[in-house]
């Protein structure tokens, strides 16, 4: 059933959603359909949508098949909760221009992914 690979993967579901739109919108404001032009404010966007979707499907899957081996629970919600932080803190960095915020956020996204391989190579 994977009910916290399940819950997580919902979690990223609406956040991609919410930053596909938030991209949409500003495209039709500064109207631009292809590329960021020079409007700083798309960038920052595009760059967030981006950088979720590079991290976040490898991260699910090794959630995903360190549940189905049945690591421990502990385990699970620390890659789970590493990820939901770190990525929630990576984009209100890259969204506001503060590296304090963004850099601890890659390093929870890291930390989820390590983890996550730790849990499939030692269990």
């Amino acid at each position: 059933m994977l009910p916290i690979t399940s819950m997580t993967s919902a979690l990223a579901a609406v956040a991609l959603v919410v930053l596909s739109i938030r991209v949409s919108l500003r495209r039709k404001t500064v109207g631009v359909k292809l590329g960021h032009s020079e409007d700083v404010v798309l960038m920052r966007r595009i760059r967030a949508q981006g950088n979720f979707i590079e991290y976040v499907p490898l991260a699910l899957i090794l959630l995903a098949l360190a549940e189905y081996r049945q690591a421990p629970a502990a385990m699970l919600w620390t890659i789970a909760g590493l990820l939901i932080i770190g990525r929630s803190l990576h984009l209100a960095g890259i969204l506001t221009a503060r590296t304090p915020l963004s850099a601890p956020g890659m390093v929870g996204t890291y930390g989820a992914l390590l983890v996550g391989a730790a849990a499939l190579i030692l269990g």
